[in-house]
């Protein structure tokens, strides 16, 4: 979080002391910070300028109501992957033709349903290509999303996207297929779709991946678009490689353009960033409710857990952490672990300002897939999200109560 800086002693975002915001919505915390998401989103155009691009904001990564309206309010469309997205999307004011939809593994009603609704279909199976030729032809457009089996870099087992035991996309030898379909019209194809990984993280790789999609996209003569997906990953500070977005604009930008000239007609361009645009442009924000020794091992309990960012132990992903109570105090050695009922490590062997009982405790690059896959395991109330919009600082989610957990339930006699 670019914005994110110290100023005497004191944490601030837009000029907002994180401290302030902690005693006013209190602990745990979602801060977001649209000044960023909009820095993020210029610096992803920055690249295309030939191009006729589209970014449609991935919603599952932040579904809050208020980030889909900074995303409006910046032109940006949407990729959404459920009808409740879709609806949320329309809420706000998306027109339906800038929404794309692309579930995974639905049922056809589903899809149905988005017809209806108006937006864009992507679809990535055949047995529901096949049941949307037979409802509805020619008439509605449909995009495809492929599998076509490229070789990528890896950066963990459980994100390993671009493969042929990969859940997503058709599969490249069932291409034929579809084709067939096209030429008998009974479909009418408008954009193919490739879902780009994080697991990609050099320009080389990539524009060796888009040759393959432009290979593909010439056997598609009506098409209108080519969407590359998303999954570009924000630099969070671990040392790994990351895809410099600009440089891969710059490169992409003119091999489409050169693609677009031999194919006879101008093409969109669609990428459907989520994490790039708000992982680092949200923060969760704890507090140090215990301090521990065990064998060998300085624990740091925080008053949140992998119920609220699950993100550590189910991926293994990295989040810097940080004392904002103490800033300039002695880096030790720590291992952050939440407060659920299971083995929680949010931040294992971090080197951290020394933690007292009391200090505030920052998961920076929180943005992304934080609060949007939070639960209330243990029965343990999901927390508030701020937005910081111009120097002021809005609720936009208020933490859940004991009312909230029980709403659903219904008491019988027993």
């Amino acid at each position: 979080m670019k914005n994110l800086v110290l100023n005497a002693n004191k944490w601030q975002i837009q000029g907002i002391d994180l401290t302030d915001l902690k005693q006013k919505f209190g602990s745990p915390l979602y801060i977001y910070d649209s000044e960023e998401i909009k820095n993020q989103i210029e610096v992803f155009k920055k690249g295309f300028l030939q191009s006729d691009l589209k970014i449609k904001y991935a919603c599952k990564a932040l579904t809050n109501l208020n980030i889909l309206r900074v995303m409006l309010q910046n032109g940006l469309g949407l990729d959404t992957v459920s009808l409740q997205e879709i609806k949320m999307g329309l809420s706000v004011g998306f027109k339906p033709t800038d929404i794309v939809f692309t579930p995974n593994c639905v049922s056809f009603d589903e899809i149905s349903a988005g017809v209806k609704m108006g937006v864009r279909i992507n679809i990535e199976n055949i047995s529901n290509l096949k049941k949307f030729a037979v409802k509805y032809g020619i008439s509605v457009p449909v995009c495809i999303r492929l599998n076509p089996n490229i070789s990528s870099q890896e950066n963990s087992d459980k994100v390993t996207w671009w493969h042929n035991q990969s859940k997503f996309g058709i599969s490249i030898d069932q291409i034929e297929e579809v084709e067939k379909m096209v030429r008998d019209k009974l479909l009418r194809v408008n954009g193919i779709h490739i879902h780009s990984s994080s697991v990609i993280m050099s320009t080389e790789v990539f524009m060796s991946a888009a040759k393959t999609v432009f290979n593909i996209a010439r056997r598609f003569p009506g098409l209108e678009f080519i969407d590359f997906g998303g999954g570009i990953k924000p630099d969070v500070g671990d040392g790994n490689e990351v895809i410099d977005v600009t440089d891969l604009g710059k490169s992409l930008d003119r091999e489409f353009k050169a693609f677009c000239n031999e194919y006879g007609k101008r093409l969109e361009i669609w990428f459907e960033p989520g994490r790039y645009l708000v992982g680092n442009a949200g923060l969760l924000l704890t507090t140090c409710v215990v301090r521990k020794r065990n064998g060998g091992t300085e624990f740091v309990g925080v008053d949140s857990g992998l119920n609220h960012l699950i993100r550590p132990m189910f991926y293994g992903a990295y989040h810097d952490v940080a004392n904002i109570s103490n800033p300039r105090g002695e880096r030790k050695k720590y291992t952050v672990v939440g407060n659920v009922c299971e083995i929680d490590n949010l931040a294992k062997d971090r080197a951290i300002e020394e933690v007292r009982e009391g200090d505030l405790i920052i998961f920076k690059s929180a943005g992304a897939y934080g609060y949007s896959m939070a639960s209330t395991y243990n029965s343990r109330f999901r927390p508030a999200e701020v937005l910081i919009h111009k120097n002021e600082a809005k609720l936009i989610r208020r933490a859940d109560s004991y009312d909230d957990l029980i709403r659903n339930q219904v008491e019988v006699v027993l």
